[in-house]
């Protein structure tokens, strides 16, 4: 082992204070050399762009103008670019408040205003055209306007001591018609201000519909006048008012984002139940539950009152939420209470019907002309799919591509949701690589016009607004991506090297995805010197919400301020190691580019030595605190795993074999490390495995 240079790098590195410059030298040096084009950090990525090797400077003349076609909205999305423009160049406000003489540096022009009330059909394509002396914006609306707004904010540069822009002409449209994020506010709820960082966001990725899953079982979070007992006894006391939800609706449409509610029903419905049961099939419920799994209730479709209960709701509710879709949900209904219920027995078997689902299909059968009735079309989860139903109803698919594409070819719309579930925490990558229409896709073309896009999920029963962020974003960009781009941009290292810029992007729209977990972190160890901590979380991923479930038992009292949610999904660590471990191994990336062996060498060697230096430390803080009392484990194997990396590299280096003693002995290690502890994993393993079974067969490095 090369003791000198892990000694030489403690004395330069004194108590791990460059730990956070290592992560960021080695982010920018182990990814592929990038084409011309790719350095753009364009994301979504644009369907179109050519360039040029010129820029334009902008300078102290610098003002930005929207012709008169457009409407308030893109006065205000030019006012909020300009804000950030500013905090990237400096100066942009102060110049923009001067007169102006000649043509403007921006110019931004939107043939009309687009609709009253945002439609599916609403035209999001822009035509971008930088030059050397000026910026030419054009769209069909104001939201295709907005959209080529974030991709100029994109496009600016630091360059020769002033910002630029590189020359270039990109004409843009998105791929589907339907960009989504659900967020469930039941669970866990989530104040106006989240809810509008989240709209911020979306607007950075140009995802254009905000699902608002208002009530589930464990509770109700829109305010009803002709119904308050929904959340005078179903809300404890936390959800929006009518005001707040308009405010939210005029918020997200001055962003180009559509609102659709969510209310679910029959099923999933015990908050309803609960505060009127006289619409509920007979359950039993004492008490509004608090833990998720509880024994769901569910509305009675047999009684015609339910149906003017929902009539009245779903009145009232337009009247605050114009979009033309109202999501009913209708999944997971068992209809056990229905079949147990014998009033509700005996209206199935005089209908004919053998089996929940087919009076679920009845119920929505005769909540279609309701909604119709208030000029909603209906969308819901996969169980709403019945031959029974016109082909006007849309399905959003949490089943996967073949529940969709089966929807499909019934004549059914569809979403795909499926892949998108952010709690289950894959990776970016595996995400962004799943598609609504798949390359292998069976449909016909006129099957896949159907397709409407998709929605990324994030269900609440393990968050809350310190830990939201961190969860939802960046990821999300990635899917946001997926959706808008074409189908064939599907370079994943390139799509990380876009991800890690774009996320910083996501701070100046009052996210809190990076410094949030990094505050708990302090919070958890009560120092400000979070060095060692940081580089520990820096390996680690929170587990997937069944895991976490199936051993926390979290409810929505549960205190979510753990290591497990000091910790982000999918760290930068993986794709990080796994690329300093092809180059000592001499693997090359596809374009024959990639960081040196020698380098990728010494930051391998320096990520070991911080990992063994700190694993003492934080064992001991495990003992002393009860907050990180289940992290002994993971600290002491992190040194283990670092010292096995050590090792290794000096075999490498060396040109020596481990042995197959060495070998099995350090694989020991890393199976152990696999195994389930303190909810949290290693992100790193399936590269460190590489390198010890290198070292142990004797593979040699790559000079």
């Amino acid at each position: 082992m090369d003791t000198s240079r892990s000694r030489s790098f403690r004395q330069w590195c004194g108590k791990l204070a460059c730990t956070a410059i290592l992560v960021s030298i080695s982010l920018t040096t182990s990814y592929a050399a990038p084409s011309e084009d790719a350095l753009l950090r364009l994301m979504p990525y644009p369907r179109s762009v050519e360039r040029s090797s010129e820029y334009l400077v902008l300078g102290k003349e610098f003002h930005a103008a929207v012709s008169r076609t457009g409407d308030a909205r893109l006065d205000g999305a030019m006012n909020r670019m300009l804000v950030r423009l500013d905090r990237q160049c400096g100066g942009i406000l102060r110049s923009q408040s001067q007169p102006v003489s000649g043509a403007p540096t921006i110019s931004i022009e939107a043939a009309a205003p687009g609709g009253v009330i945002q439609s599916l059909d609403e035209d999001e394509s822009y035509q971008l055209r930088v030059t050397e002396t000026g910026v030419s914006l054009k769209a069909q609306t104001d939201v295709g306007a907005m959209r080529g707004l974030e991709t100029l904010l994109q496009l600016v540069t630091l360059r020769e001591g002033s910002c630029a822009v590189p020359v270039v002409t990109i004409d843009d449209a998105p791929r589907f018609r339907w960009r989504g994020f659900m967020l469930d506010v039941v669970r866990h709820f989530e104040p106006v201000s989240e809810v509008k960082h989240t709209l911020n966001a979306m607007e950075v990725a140009k995802l254009n519909v905000f699902h608002w899953h208002l009530s589930d079982d464990e509770g109700f979070r829109a305010e009803s006048k002709k119904y308050p007992k929904l959340t005078a006894v179903a809300s404890r006391g936390e959800f929006y008012t009518q005001d707040q939800m308009r405010e939210v609706v005029a918020y997200a449409r001055e962003r180009g984002i559509r609102v659709v509610p969510e209310f679910d029903m029959p099923g999933h419905s015990t908050s309803e139940a609960f505060a009127y049961p006289e619409y509920a099939s007979g359950e039993q419920i004492a008490v509004l539950p608090n833990f998720y799994g509880a024994p769901h209730a569910e509305l009675d479709p047999s009684n015609e009152k339910t149906y003017k209960f929902i009539d009245e709701f779903v009145g009232e509710m337009s009247g605050i939420f114009p979009d033309a879709y109202f999501h009913i949900g209708g999944d997971e209904t068992t209809g056990e209470a229905w079949l147990k219920n014998p009033r509700i027995a005996a209206f199935m078997k005089q209908k004919g019907f053998a089996k929940p689902d087919e009076l679920q299909a009845y119920f929505n059968q005769r909540l279609l002309p309701i909604l119709t009735k208030h000029h909603k079309k209906m969308i819901g989860w996969d169980e709403i799919l019945s031959p029974a139903l016109p082909k006007d109803i849309m399905i959003q698919s949490w089943r996967g591509v073949e529940s969709l594409s089966a929807g499909a070819k019934q004549g059914y719309e569809g979403i795909l949701s499926a892949p998108y579930y952010l709690d289950a925490q894959k990776t970016s990558e595996e995400m962004y690589l799943a598609d609504p229409i798949p390359a292998d896709t069976t449909m016909t073309a006129e099957e896949q016009k159907l397709i409407l896009g998709g929605e990324v999920c994030m269900w609440s029963e393990q968050i809350h607004e310190e830990t939201i962020d961190s969860r939802v974003w960046p990821r999300t960009i990635a899917m946001a991506e997926r959706f808008w781009s074409p189908q064939s941009r599907r370079d994943v290292p390139d799509m990380y090297r876009r991800l890690r810029l774009a996320s910083l992007e996501l701070e100046d729209v009052g996210l809190k995805h990076i410094i949030g977990p990094k505050t708990l972190r302090r919070n958890l160890i009560g120092s400000t010197e979070t060095e060692s901590i940081d580089a520990f979380a820096a390996a680690l991923e929170p587990v997937s919400f069944s895991d976490r479930s199936d051993t926390q038992h979290t409810d929505a009292l549960s205190s979510l301020d753990r290591m497990v949610d000091a910790v982000v999904a999918d760290p930068p660590m993986r794709q990080q190691m796994q690329q300093e471990v092809d180059a000592v191994l001499g693997k090359l990336n596809a374009d024959g580019h990639g960081i040196s062996p020698r380098v990728a060498a010494q930051m391998l060697r320096r990520q070991f030595t911080v990992w063994v230096e700190i694993a003492p430390g934080m064992q001991a803080l495990a003992k002393q605190s009860p907050r990180l009392s289940d992290m002994g484990t993971r600290a002491q194997q992190l040194g283990e795993l670092g010292q096995a990396g050590l090792e290794a590299l000096a075999f490498l280096d060396a040109q020596a074999k481990g042995g197959t003693e060495w070998q099995q002995s350090k694989l020991a290690v890393i199976t152990e490390a696999e195994k389930p502890s303190a909810l949290i994993r290693f992100v790193f393993l399936p590269s460190l495995k590489q390198l010890v079974e290198a070292a142990g067969s004797g593979q040699t490095t790559s000079k």
